[in-house]
């Protein structure tokens, strides 16, 4: 329950005006920052990304798995 003179102190001060004011500027604000960040995304779409200096498997950092070959001939990896 709320204390009666707080909300008639509220009305009197045109506080709820206020706030949506306040809350239309935001919204305006958000979704100018929105358009401003897909438009970065959508600039940003064509280029390619940096190749990595060297590639994990072909450098020997991953151990050869033995019977690889025959598994994968089995035709379990699809």
């Amino acid at each position: 329950m709320f204390d009666p003179r707080h909300i008639e102190d509220v009305l009197d001060r045109d506080l709820p005006t206020l706030w949506r004011e306040e809350d239309a500027t935001a919204a305006a604000e958000n979704r100018r920052r929105a358009a401003g960040k897909a438009a970065l995304t959508r600039a940003g779409k064509g280029q390619r990304k940096p190749a990595l200096a060297s590639d994990p498997k072909k450098d020997g950092m991953y151990p050869r798995l033995k019977g690889w070959d025959e598994f994968d001939l089995d035709g379990l990896l699809r």
